[in-house]
Formats: structure tokens, sequence, C-alpha cells
């Protein structure tokens, strides 16, 4: 098994916090580890709902799974949770960001581990963000959890509680292994 971080990277107006859901459809693009040429693009999983397997199965639980061309066995991905990602960043001795967490606006213009998954035959390369994935909140306190889509790069709302602008800019993410 090999973890991958997803990360986030964007610039912040009045943000206070960002959050990904836990509970959204998530997609990304998958390659097979032993061949570049072998991609599943735009997969589509819950983090929240997990596949379960029968006691005879040597397969874990996971959230994703498929089998590429020619392979006896499946390719799984598994989503971590904080605890659960702690200990296994806990053994890289060398990784320095710590376990998955939500953007706060002192991360503007950084990258922040937001998600961590394990894989097992497959190798996530993209995160393709899709609409009400992220919960946004602005330096006042307003929760902003319908209608947000990061797809296009930038995302802007307004916070009439404490009239201002909340924004998002130059939205970028990456998976990275550990």
């Amino acid at each position: 098994m090999v973890l991958f971080l997803l990360y986030m990277k964007c610039d912040m107006e009045n943000v206070g916090e960002i959050q990904l859901r836990m509970n959204a459809n998530l997609r990304i693009s998958v390659r097979n580890p032993l061949s570049d040429s072998e991609v599943r693009d735009n997969v589509v999983f819950n983090p929240s709902e997990t596949v379960e397997q029968d006691e005879s199965s040597r397969e874990p639980d996971h959230h994703f799974r498929l089998k590429w061309e020619g392979s006896k066995k499946a390719s799984v991905l598994r989503v971590l949770d904080t605890k659960e990602a702690a200990t296994a960043l806990k053994k890289k001795k060398q990784h320095k960001d710590g376990p998955p967490r939500s953007c706060t606006g002192s991360d503007s213009g950084n990258w922040v581990p937001m998600l961590a998954v394990e894989c097992r035959g497959l190798e996530p390369y993209a995160f393709h963000p899709m609409k009400d994935e992220f919960v946004v909140v602005s330096e006042g306190g307003t929760q902003f959890d319908e209608d947000v889509e990061l797809g296009d790069g930038d995302w802007a709302d307004y916070d009439a509680d404490n009239d201002c602008s909340v924004s998002l800019g130059d939205i970028q993410f990456k998976f990275e292994a550990v």
C-alpha cells in the first residue's frame, strides 16, 4: 500500500476556513503504477461509503476499486480518517506537513494536505473539483455550503452579515506520494 496526500493551494480573501466534505462525491483520475498508459479519468467515489468485504476476502474495506486489464488482483483506494492518517504519517519520518486538515486564512498561497488515501495497485494523479465538495467559512463566521464550485480555479461570494466579499483565487490541487 502507498499513501498519497491531496494538497490544495489558493489565494484567499476574507476566508477563515475551507473544509473538504467527507460525505461528498469526489472525482479523481488514477493510473496503473506498472503502466503509465493505463489510466481511468474522472472516477467518482464517496469517502463516507465503504465497500465492505466478506470475511473470506483478503482485501481490506475500501472506498473505490477497479481491475486493470490483464491483472489478477483488484486495485483499491481507501480514504484514511484523521487518526489513521496521523498514524500512517508518523511512520514516514521525513514528512513535515502533518495529517490532512482544513485550510485556514493564514494558509493563503501555501500547499495544505486536505485528504489522505491509501492505494494498492493504482496511483491518483489528478483531482477534479465538482460542485459542493467544499465548505467555505468567512473570517466573520458565515458558512457557504451550497453552490461552492472550485473547478474554474476561483470562487467568490458575498458575506452580507459582515459586509465583505469572500473569494478564492488561483485554486490548485496535487497528489503526492508520501
